[in-house]
């Protein structure tokens, strides 16, 4: 009495094809020899048919997916390049922007600081990225830190409002280092890095709401990394049109992607001021704390 035979799938095979392998059980009673036999033929058939089938497989065609080529000046894939939205020229600056970008924010699509550099010379706009910054390993931006003509934007109980500070003169041109990434990381950077903590802190105090629609920010006046170098540079080369040129291709790409199915993010305080926020409250009370001060207007 033979045991049944049962179709299996071995090894990569797509859904509409199952390659034919045989398992042979073996008997429990009488005939052993013949099963042996039997059984052996069926199974070396089995295994050579597998082996032809991966054999097949092995030599089909791999389609690799290609990158698609990127604009080498804003960074953008060539289709959807925002090079129309950039000054012909870059600005014509003193200042100095030293960008430390947390690693995370390197691989965004939709990310701002390649559309900064884009409207900037390139010994104008400098990008560190990392999460820990020292003498040792940057001695070009510890040099920059340790500078009295460097300002740090981070806002804080401690920072001086930019609007209101009295730029020396004698000290100019200035460097702004300023961190990029979500706030819990640029918060996680500028604590923990005592490099950031030896220039003058500053902020902005502008009422404006961020441009930047396509990405939730925690409120309403929290700004993208290109809004703030904008308007800092604005402030420090008082050149009120300095923000207007560098805004555009911000406004162009999100009006590109709001016209192809991206949807407009709202804050965190809009969302919870109007009852709209989806996701579950915080347990934890200084969670729950932050977004009291979110609905309040209260800085954190």
């Amino acid at each position: 009495m033979h045991g049944p035979v049962r179709p299996c799938c071995v090894g990569p095979a797509s859904p509409s094809f199952c390659p034919p392998v045989c398992n042979m059980e073996p008997e429990r009673a009488g005939g052993e020899a013949a099963a042996d036999s039997e059984g052996g033929g069926a199974g070396a058939m089995c295994a050579e048919e597998e082996q032809n089938v991966l054999q097949e497989l092995s030599e089909l065609p791999v389609e690799t997916a290609g990158k698609r080529p990127t604009c080498s000046r804003c960074s953008r894939p060539q289709k959807v390049c925002l090079c129309p939205f950039l000054p012909v020229h870059p600005l014509n600056v003193s200042t100095c922007l030293y960008i430390v970008q947390h690693p995370a924010e390197e691989s965004r699509v939709l990310r701002t600081v390649p559309l900064l550099a884009a409207c900037l010379p390139a010994d104008k706009c400098k990008v560190f990225i990392g999460r820990r910054f020292s003498e040792e390993r940057h001695p070009e931006l510890a040099a920059v830190c340790q500078s009295l003509s460097t300002l740090v934007l981070y806002p804080g109980p401690e920072a001086n409002n930019l609007e209101e500070l009295e730029l020396d003169p004698s000290q100019s041109p200035y460097n702004i280092v300023i961190i990029d990434g979500t706030w819990s990381q640029a918060k996680g950077m500028f604590y923990g890095n005592s490099l950031f903590r030896l220039p003058k802190q500053v902020q902005l105090k502008t009422s404006l709401s961020s441009q930047y629609i396509i990405r939730t920010q925690p409120t309403n006046t929290c700004l993208s990394t290109l809004e703030c170098a904008a308007f800092a540079l604005s402030i420090v080369e008082k050149n009120h049109c300095i923000h207007e040129v560098i805004l555009r291709p911000l406004q162009a790409l999100c009006s590109f992607q709001l016209q192809h199915g991206a949807q407009i993010h709202h804050s965190k305080e809009h969302l919870i001021k109007n009852g709209l926020y989806a996701k579950p409250m915080p347990k934890n009370k200084r969670k729950l704390n932050k977004m009291d001060r979110l609905v309040n207007n209260v800085k954190v």
